[in-house]
Formats: structure tokens, sequence, C-alpha cells
């Protein structure tokens, strides 16, 4: 999901009796107070109900149609996502799914719900704006890792791994190492300590070398905040080599750690 488009595309997007857009903003944090016995279960429930009754009384057949189908589809997100749910739940969608915007979010919004022509966005834009798409680029010797999020949330990573024999930068496969080729911490063999000294030794030619493809990377994710993360000399070269500007750095070596909690730290 890259959100500027849909937002645009959302913006403008309106519609007549008897189509309707329905837009959903339910709070499903476990750490509110209002929400310690899953209170949004009953919520959900009665939004849905109360367009029903509506609807019901309003008579327009076709409308009703239309309205159940999308019910039809959101009650089936929630019920596939409920083990996995956050703070969030947003939803904005049409019968015909010409719009069908569906996401667990880690930041709260305001349980709302409407039914009308067109979808309803100030929450969503609120979130853009103080979440966009963000990237978060750790370093770790010979390791180099990124996570691309947006509002709050991950949606990729990548790890790229220095080959010393060819001084090239790869992208791993398969699980992340523990540690990295050139060891952190522990008894350092001599053959660490020869190969720690040589990556000091080419550490900013190194980098340089793969500042470029952060770059493209950069680009294809539309980033608009980029944060480094990693021992000052590190993310130093890696700043100075990257044409795109740098939002913050983080001195701490967090590469190994779990993303969602790399993310909540830094951002």
């Amino acid at each position: 999901m890259d959100l500027k488009p849909l937002l645009n595309k959302l913006e403008n997007y309106h519609t007549e009796k008897p189509n309707r857009v329905f837009t959903m903003y339910l709070n499903t944090d476990p750490a509110d107070p209002d929400q310690q016995g899953g209170e949004w279960r009953l919520q959900l429930k009665n939004g849905l109900n109360n367009f029903e009754t509506y609807l019901q009384e309003d008579g327009d057949s076709d409308e009703k149609r239309n309205y159940w189908a999308v019910k039809e589809k959101v009650q089936h997100y929630i019920n596939e996502n409920e083990r996995n749910l956050k703070k969030s739940v947003i939803i904005i969608a049409t019968a015909d799914e010409d719009i069908w915007f569906a996401e667990t979010l880690q930041m709260p919004v305001k349980t709302e719900f409407f039914w009308e022509e067109q979808p309803q966005l100030r929450q969503l834009k609120e979130l853009q704006k103080s979440f966009p798409k963000t990237g978060i680029i750790l370093t770790q010797k010979d390791q180099v890792k990124y996570i691309d999020a947006e509002l709050g949330t991950v949606k990729d990573t990548a790890l790229y791994e220095l080959d010393l024999d060819t001084e090239d930068w790869r992208q791993h496969q398969g699980p992340h190492r523990a540690d990295s080729n050139l060891g952190s911490g522990g008894a350092k063999t001599s053959k660490k300590d020869e190969l720690a000294e040589r990556f000091e030794a080419n550490r900013a030619r190194w980098y340089k070398s793969i500042a470029p493809e952060l770059d493209q990377i950069a680009k294809k994710h539309h980033w608009e905040r980029i944060y480094l993360v990693g021992p000052s000399d590190e993310v130093n070269d890696l700043e100075q080599h990257m044409n795109k500007k740098v939002e913050g750095k983080v001195n701490k070596n967090l590469l190994d750690h779990e993303e969602t909690k790399v993310l909540n730290e830094v951002v």
C-alpha cells in the first residue's frame, strides 16, 4: 500500500444513490481503558446494525443490497484478522469493490462509522501526516538492513550482507544470522580481529558502494522520512554518501531486533 495516491483517489471520489461509501474507524487498542473487555466487538456490531436499521426504514432496496454486500465483506475481514488486531482497524469500501481499503494499525483512532456519498478521511489524513512513508536503515558492520513502514506499520524489510571475497553487497536469503561475519561480543578469534580491522580500513568505501542502492530503495518505496540506525561512524558514512535527506540518526545496534520494536523505538 502506498497511501498518498490512494488518498488522492479517495479525496475525489463521489457516489450517488443507491451507491454509498462505507468508512469505519474502529478502536481495538487493548491498552485503552475503555477496551479492557474487548468492547470494540459490541461497538462494531452496533455500528453496522445502526445503518441496517436506518436502511430498512428508508426502503431503498438497491441501497440495502449494496450495504449488505459491504457489511458482509467487513465482517469477513474482521473475522479473518481478529487474532492479529493491533490498536485500530480502518476500512473504506464500496459494494462493487471499486474501493477496498482495509488495514489493522498500531496507531489509535476514535471509533466512527459512516455510510455516505464520499469517504470520510479526516482521521486517515491525520495519521498519514503523523506517520508518512518511512524508511529505517540499520547498519551493523558488514550487514545493512532496511525497514519500510507506513502508518506505524512495517510493510517490507530486507537484509544486505557484504561478501568480503568479492566486496559486493548481496541481498540475504533465508533466516537472518544472529551476528555478522566480523563478530560482536564474546571471545573474538584472531580471524575475526583481522576481518574487523579490514572492515574499519575499508568501511567508508564499502558503505559508499551500497549508498546508491539505498537511494534507489528510498525512491521505489516513496520514503518521506529516512532514519539511520547504528554505530555513529557507520551511519555517518552512509549519510555522507546517500543523496536522500536523512531525518534522524540513532546510535544503537538494533539490526537484530524485531522490526516493530525498532519502529516503535526510532519513530
